[in-house]
């Protein structure tokens, strides 16, 4: 029984069998010992595996023994499969796309169907890759919204979309060859080719076939003869052959669509009418808002959108305009409303179910828009480079970058685009993202409408007249007359609670400027100098004064504003270390209520909560939690994001009372104070010390006056020093505000993503650009004067060059020619300072201008000004000058003799002689002879003032004048053909290579003119009329066809040298077509030849991503200042006296330093720094990353040098900064925030900024190297970005909550 109910028990574990294994080496091998145990290892404890080495088994395997190789198993070499034939698939081919489509015919009042009507389709072929229609099928979905790089763009508006018929027959053009220019005479691939010459060229080179002789036999000629034949007999009788209709003329090669029309435009003109002048086109319409908007309600029974108040004028009439689909630029003062437009063009854009999109210039007011905007409208999206929250949206909210990118990339969000909506326009006039704002503004298609929101500029109109050209639609202009809410400004000269009343009034209200105020402060400020003299001696106190000096200012300034209820206040500070200064010695002050302690403490540790536990923990964090709670605040680019959207939205409900913050905080959201202070009207603006601009100064202290709570705004302008002077002070408080200047520029990514696109040309970009506008704005009427010069032209009679006329055009040149040489040199004496020197008083000189033809006169007075000096001349003249200009003889056309070009050909007076007092300028000087008078230059001046009143007008001149008059004309008798000059190379020494070549030039030319034939034929004087006029045409043919073409691009040949860079680094063809290098190079967002050229050259796969994230930081980073020449302080005390021999090897683990340049020459150093550091970084892959990437932007910098550009290689190098490479590396391993701090002196904010901005670096490189088809990189590049984006530096934004 006890056998049967014995329990079956499982085989023993492994692990519990009497047996161990021990492994030996590390070579894979493994003993069994009979000896119970877990398994054992000979191998010491904590080293790794070592994997033998990948090479050294390859070509064990594959070089050495051949045999494992599939190659030699021919059993599996030579496999195939067997498949049944189908003859009939060979005959199967694709639906062709359908031809025509039913179109709805609607009532144009209801909207009603009323039928169909079947229409057919155009461009049915088309797809995004190969068009720029909108007609184009859309993409997949995934590829909708941000588009892809290899897709076009749609047609930009204000250019015309070729037809198919035009580009047939752009075509047709194309394919004419100029067999005597355009053929080539050797094949690609080939050696030797074919020789194209006449047949009278003198030798053939070897090798060669002329093609000449062998079309010789054929007869070539006779269509020739009978267009000749034809052309005479359509003459009528006594008609000159060269006086035909231009129509009959050959048409000319043309390089591109505009030549054409141009020569198309002047054969069109009928010869029977008048030339019209072409009306002026008015693009830029401004609209009166000083008279009320009466009929609003009867033009908008029922508008898109209602607010709470009754809209301004200037919102009413930019709302009716919106709703007839106009385009509109609202340039209003600050905290006017120019956000009630924005809100009913979204408005109206969800009633028509259309899509908007808003574009702000920085991501922070992108996210403060989206929460207003969601919080009205609820069907909201955001995009910007890290966030993306509902992209199907009616209303887009991103930066103008984005909304680049998508234009470019052919996003089919720009389909159901009905609005762009441009806020803070002004931001234009940035140097380094202004051009972004013109490319958007160039490349929207034309069914988009612009809203443009601005502060007052004073170029407005201007703005909108070139927009309005470059869309080709009327842009309506509206300007509010002033602010809602008066400033008055005023001056504090208190340092302490004694003068904390000493607030001196300086601008009102009406804008009035009080000196009255100004000597009152400067005579408070002066008694209190002379207090402190009196007590402490003459030595006057420091300008700025210290950190205690600004505690009482701002002790005393806060208390008095308290008192008067002039709390919350807004101090703007030039500074982000004295923002942080001031907030932290107000230690004392304290100006919140219990209750708003508790709301404020309240809210911070409902938006702390999203932070991980030592994130709460940061000095930062913790020092505006305690500044917080006393209503202090501070707001500038190094505070984390998190917290300036908390000082943000604690400073809109009022808990903030005194914000230190510098100019950012001025841009774009509505966040008014009670009053503005300037802590100094002084910035350093990036290169030096300067005064604000009117407009900086405007944007500012337009903050100060909350609409409908302040009956007036309060501005403060701190005197801590010396008043600023009275010029200074006018200048910026009533200065017009700057113009919007062009700031566009050319990048290698406008070019690439242009050059992949046929139909877009770079040229075309850069003439519709603001800063060509000036030159291009009349090119219409260029064009309408070329078309009649060209018929002018053409109805000219040719003049007769034959016999003694033979040399008659070489004679105009050369004439010509000698003029030109002669004003050059005359204006190389006036520049130089020998030829000022001898125009002094009492010189005589040759006059010519319009009112003198080489007349004599003397110099009486030069004035002092020595950027356009004039000279006070009295000059000989046939009668006085008339000031009516009609009654003046008209000038009869001269016929040069060589007597006259080789001489001056002095000017007599017919009858009696006079004299004139003229101001001339220094062109008028035609020579500088070597004469010299004695005049008496005041009496002449005198007198000659006095005659010209009518009671004098009769009196007889002085002795004075009238000696120097006949002194003048006995000159002018003497020598006929002008008395002798100032030598400029002998007498005034101008050693100047042009000055001394155009004199032998000069010479050369006397010497032509005078050996001339045609000047003996009794003919020469009516035939050289003719061939001036002719030519004068011509002239001013090739002026406006120069103006009118692309070489007169001012950017044209900096295009030409990065094209050239291009082509060097094999991003482009020498036909211009983009290749793979290219095309990745326009998914870049920024370096976009330094990340393509790495990514080619395989210098980020080797490395792990969180080391390629470390080396990209240097491309990202902007700390303030270049810290590369600095070593740590650490390695500074011991670098120099420890000795550690021996300890530097390769494979050693030491740390990055914080700046890479100095450490990489100090190896030892170095060492010493890594081991105090302690930290985990290998140093070894990225200090050669480090030198490979300089040396990649060395290579590129050497490249553009030698293509012309003027950016120098260190220049170019110099823009990488690897200050933050430790900080990223360790970031991207995992340590925590709050231990970053100790790495790097950078604020924490730009340390922030650095690292998204790196993340989405990594994005676009992933992107590329997807392009290009590197899986590995853009696996490495998805997991640096996956390492970098987490904790407080991608905590998410407070408004999109």
């Amino acid at each position: 029984m006890l056998e049967t109910e014995r329990l079956v028990l499982p085989p023993p574990d492994p692990l519990n069998l009497p047996l161990r294994t021990v492994e030996l080496g590390c070579t894979g091998r493994w003993e069994l010992l009979n000896v119970p145990g877990t398994p054992e290892s000979t191998l010491p404890h904590g080293l790794p595996p070592c994997a033998p080495d990948l090479q050294q088994e390859a070509e064990q395997l594959f070089l050495s023994s051949p045999a494992w190789l599939p190659l030699h198993g021919v059993e599996h070499s030579a496999r195939k499969w067997q498949r049944k034939t189908d003859p009939w698939s060979l005959l199967f081919a694709l639906g062709a796309p359908v031809p025509s489509d039913l179109q709805a015919q609607r009532h144009p009042t209801t909207g009603q169907i009323l039928g169909y009507k079947e229409v057919l389709l155009e461009n049915t072929n088309l797809s995004a890759t190969t068009s720029l229609s909108l007609r184009r099928p859309p993409v997949p979905v995934s590829q909708s919204l941000w588009g892809n790089p290899t897709q076009y763009p749609f047609w930009p508006g204000g250019m015309d979309e070729p037809t198919i018929t035009d580009l047939s027959t752009r075509e047709e053009a194309e394919e004419e060859i100029d067999f005597e220019k355009d053929l080539l005479t050797v094949p690609p691939g080939f050696k030797k080719g074919m020789n194209f010459a006449p047949k009278d060229h003198p030798a053939l080179a070897p090798g060669l076939l002329s093609l000449s002789r062998l079309l010789e036999p054929l007869d070539l000629g006779g269509g020739d003869e009978d267009e000749v034949e034809a052309m005479g007999q359509s003459e009528g009788p006594g008609g000159d052959s060269v006086s035909a209709s231009p129509c009959s003329a050959p048409l000319a090669r043309a390089s591109s669509l505009e030549d054409l029309v141009l020569k198309e435009a002047s054969t069109v003109i009928s010869p029977q009418e008048p030339p019209k002048p072409l009306p002026q086109e008015q693009w830029a319409i401004p609209v009166d808002v000083t008279s009320p908007v009466g009929d609003f309600y009867r033009l908008i029974p029922q508008p898109a959108f209602q607010w709470a108040f009754e809209p301004d004028v200037f919102q009413k009439q930019a709302i009716l305009h919106l709703e007839q689909h106009d385009s509109v630029f609202v340039a209003a003062h600050t905290s006017a409303g120019k956000t009630v437009v924005a809100e009913y063009a979204i408005a109206l854009a969800q009633k028509h179910m259309t899509r908007t999109i808003y574009t702000s210039p920085i991501k922070a007011l992108s996210n403060q828009k989206f929460r207003d905007f969601r919080n009205t409208f609820g069907d909201v999206g955001l995009l910007t480079g890290d966030v993306q929250l509902h992209p199907e949206a009616s209303c887009l909210i991103m930066t103008t970058e984005i909304l680049r990118s998508m234009l470019y990339s052919g996003s089919d969000v720009i389909r159901d685009l009905e609005w762009v909506i441009f806020d803070e326009v002004h931001y234009i006039n940035d140097a380094e993202r202004g051009v972004v704002w013109e490319e958007v503004l160039i490349m929207l298609p034309d069914h988009v409408s612009i809203i443009l929101l601005s502060a007052t500029v004073p170029n407005a109109l201007e703005f909108a007249d070139w927009i309005g050209r470059l869309k080709r639609r009327q842009i309506y202009v509206i300007s509010t007359v002033a602010r809602p809410v008066p400033l008055e400004h005023y001056l504090f000269t208190g340092n302490s609670p004694k003068t904390q009343g000493e607030l001196f009034l300086l601008l009102d209200s009406r804008g009035a400027f009080h000196t009255k105020g100004y000597y009152a402060a400067v005579e408070a400020k002066k008694e209190r100098m002379s207090k402190h003299a009196q007590t402490f001696g003459a030595k006057q106190p420091t300008h700025q004064g210290g950190p205690a000096q600004d505690r009482g200012v701002y002790l005393s300034l806060l208390t008095s504003l308290r008192t008067r209820a002039q709390l919350p206040v807004v101090v703007f500070t030039f500074s982000r270390g004295r923002c942080d200064e001031q907030a932290s010695g107000l230690t004392s002050l304290d100006l919140t209520t219990s209750s708003e302690k508790s709301e404020i403490h309240l809210f911070l540790q409902r938006c702390l909560a999203r932070l991980r536990g030592s994130d709460r923990q940061l000095p930062q964090v913790l020092h505006m939690s305690e500044l917080l709670h006393r209503g202090l605040g501070v707001h500038h680019s190094g505070i984390l994001p998190i917290l300036k959207e908390i000082v943000e939205m604690l400073f809109s409900r009022g808990l903030v009372k005194v914000l230190f913050a510098t100019e950012t905080f001025a841009m774009g959201v509505n966040m008014p104070a009670r009053t503005v202070v300037f802590d100094s009207m002084r910035k350093h603006d990036g290169s030096t010390f300067r005064d604000l601009l009117p407009g900086e100064y405007v944007q500012m202290a337009g903050r100060a006056g909350r609409r409908g709570l302040d009956p007036t705004g309060t501005v403060i302008l701190l005197c801590k020093g010396r008043v600023p002077e009275m010029a200074d002070l006018h200048r910026m408080m009533m200065g017009k505000p700057s113009q919007l200047q062009s700031q566009f520029r050319l990048t290698y990514t406008m070019i690439l993503n242009l050059l992949r696109v046929d139909a877009l040309r770079v040229e075309d970009m850069m003439k519709r650009s603001f800063s060509e506008f000036p030159s291009r704005k009349d090119s219409k009427a260029h064009e309408q004067a070329l078309a009649e010069l060209t018929k002018r032209l053409g109805a000219l009679e040719e003049p007769d060059m034959t016999g003694q006329l033979v040399d008659l055009p070489e004679y105009y040149s050369w004439g010509e020619e000698l003029t030109e040489t002669r004003n050059m040199i005359q204006q190389r004496i006036i520049e130089s300072v020998n030829g000022l020197k001898s125009l002094s008083a009492g010189r005589v000189v040759v006059v010519k201008n319009r009112e003198h033809h080489n007349a004599l006169g003397v110099i009486l007075q030069v004035s002092s000004n020595s950027t356009s000096r004039i000279f006070t001349t009295l000059v000989l003249c046939d009668k006085p000058l008339s000031e009516d200009p009609q009654d003046k003889d008209p000038a009869t056309p001269d016929v040069p003799y060589p007597d006259d070009l080789v001489g001056f050909k002095l000017f007599l007076p017919e009858g009696p002689c006079d004299h004139t007092v003229a101001k001339l300028q220094p062109g008028d000087v035609a020579a500088i002879t070597t004469k010299v008078l004695r005049v008496n230059g005041e009496k002449i001046l005198e007198d000659f003032s006095k005659r010209q009143q009518p009671k004098f007008r009769k009196d007889p001149p002085l002795a004075v004048v009238t000696t120097a008059v006949q002194e003048l004309l006995r000159l002018a008798q003497a020598y006929p053909t002008g008395p002798p000059t100032l030598d400029p190379v002998n007498d005034l020494q101008l050693k100047d290579v042009l000055v001394v070549e155009g004199g032998l030039r000069a010479r050369k030319l006397e010497e032509l003119i005078r050996g001339a034939q045609c000047v003996h034929s009794p003919r020469f004087s009516a035939q050289y009329l003719k061939l001036r006029e002719r030519m004068q045409i011509q002239k001013e043919m090739e002026r406006l066809r120069f103006l009118l073409s692309d070489q007169s691009l001012l950017l044209l040949p900096e295009y030409h040298q990065r094209v050239e860079v291009l082509r060097t680094l094999g991003y482009v063809d020498q036909a211009g077509t983009v290749k793979l290098a290219g095309r990745v190079a326009c998914a870049m967002s920024s370096h976009e030849l330094l990340l393509t050229e790495l990514m080619f050259d395989n210098a980020l796969s080797a490395l792990r991503p969180e080391e390629i994230a470390a080396l990209l930081s240097g491309l990202v980073c902007q700390s303030p200042g270049d810290t590369g020449d600095q070593l740590p302080s650490t390695l500074k005390q011991v670098g120099d006296t420890t000795t550690l021999p021996g300890v530097w090897h390769s494979q050693t683990p030491i740390s990055f330093p914080q700046v890479i340049t100095s450490a990489s020459k100090n190896a030892h150093s170095l060492f010493i720094w890594a081991s105090l550091r302690k930290t985990s970084l290998n140093l070894l892959s990225l200090l050669q990353g480090v030198e490979r990437v300089r040396a990649v932007a060395k290579r590129i910098g050497e490249v553009q040098v030698a293509c012309g550009l003027n950016q120098t290689v260190e220049e170019f190098v110099g823009e990488l900064n690897f200050g933050l490479v430790e900080v990223v590396y360790e970031w991207a391993r995992g340590m925590p925030f709050s231990e970053l701090a100790g790495l790097s002196g950078t604020p924490e904010g730009l340390v922030v900024r650095c690292i998204q901005r790196l993340a989405e670096m990594c994005r676009s490189l992933r992107g590329a190297a997807r392009l290009v088809g590197e899986p590995v990189l853009g696996a490495k590049m998805e997991t640096a970005a996956t390492l970098l984006r987490r904790d407080i530096v991608f905590a998410a934004s407070l408004y999109t909550q």
